[in-house]
């Protein structure tokens, strides 16, 4: 007796889930329940989970057992008509792709329905649900031919974060990037099983996890919560597929200075009254090192001076600007002379 299982729930989408959905979200659970990645102690729970997620998704991102499983109906619970999806797969053998049907009917303790086949079923690791709809045979030589049959999946895309300084960005320097990768399993090749069982090395996923460290130029566009994509630098794919590509997260370090605006840069330029007051040259800070600025007369606190071509470079090689945003301010400590004349400028005031 094997009982339904809903591929749909156990990645978590709805019925009308594209293929793309299906192959994000099995990603991103395959990730989380890996065994490889689980303490001794949760091991075991997650080697079953993620059987049940590699079988989900074997099933749905295959378009023709998809619309096989879908002839079951969104609405199996309440006793949708099996008639049409019975009468496909009637059969009295038990070959390759077949399944004996005997009876169906609806298990109230256990949820849901419930299906009674005849005909030898080898040992596997998939469900008896799954030998029941695709035949026992299938997951083993069929599983194989099948795949065969189909273009070589794609290696899946890895993201990891690139952290860097404006100094990065603004000189182009070379950065060291250390991320998390899933290969191909050394051990099936990538097929995820070992005769009629999943692979225990890489869990049936087809996949391990490997640590790769590669060197680049800090692009000019980086910005923070840009991704950068390398292509070809992910996860390896299956035999005569091509690799997946590392989207590199850029995180950008806040800098004592400067802030960032688009392309821009901008920055206190602290002056003193006198200063603002007469105009004078002063010291800037930029990323080049200092530089002398004018201010000029009767600049008040809030002014904006512009520096073309000295903020961060953009992808046609122009540089932004550095824009100085003037702030009013007094000595820490003044003299007794300066304090008289302050206080003269206060009653001619």
């Amino acid at each position: 007796m094997a009982r339904f299982q809903d591929y749909y729930q156990i990645l978590g989408l709805e019925r009308n889930a594209s293929e793309k959905d299906i192959r994000n979200a099995y990603r991103k659970l395959a990730r989380k329940y890996h065994p490889d990645l689980q303490p001794p102690e949760k091991k075991e729970e997650a080697e079953k989970k993620f059987k049940q997620i590699n079988e989900a998704y074997e099933v749905l991102v295959d378009p023709e057992k998809r619309a096989k499983y879908d002839r079951l109906g969104p609405n199996w619970q309440h006793g949708d008509d099996f008639s049409a999806y019975r009468e496909a797969y009637q059969g009295t053998g038990t070959g390759a792709g077949r399944t004996a049907w005997r009876d169906v009917h609806f298990d109230e303790d256990l949820g849901g329905f419930s299906f009674t086949f005849g005909g030898e079923r080898g040992d596997s690791s998939f469900s008896d649900f799954f030998e029941t709809l695709f035949g026992g045979g299938f997951g083993t030589e069929d599983m194989r031919r099948a795949r065969r049959t189909t273009r070589p999946r794609r290696g899946l895309d890895v993201e990891a974060e690139l952290e860097v300084t404006l100094e990065d960005i603004y000189h182009g320097r070379e950065k060291q990037v250390q991320f998390a990768l899933q290969d191909l399993c050394s051990q099936c090749g990538g097929t995820g099983q070992l005769g009629n069982r999943f692979c225990s090395t890489c869990g049936g996923s087809g996949h391990t996890a490997e640590t790769r460290n590669i060197k680049l130029k800090i692009p000019s566009h980086a910005r923070d919560g840009k991704k950068i994509r390398l292509k070809g630098q992910g996860g390896e794919g299956e035999p005569g597929g091509e690799r997946g590509d590392l989207l590199l997260k850029v995180k950008v370090q806040p800098h004592p200075v400067f802030t960032v605006k688009g392309d821009d840069l901008e920055a206190e330029l602290v002056v003193y009254p006198w200063q603002a007051a007469l105009g004078e040259k002063v010291t800037a800070t930029t990323m080049d090192g200092p530089v002398k600025v004018t201010v000029p007369p009767r600049t008040h606190s809030g002014h904006k001076l512009r520096l073309k071509g000295k903020g961060l470079p953009k992808k046609d090689g122009v540089r932004g600007d550095l824009i100085l945003r003037v702030s009013v301010d007094i000595p820490g400590e003044i003299s007794p002379e300066e304090e008289e004349l302050y206080r003269k400028l206060a009653q001619s005031s």
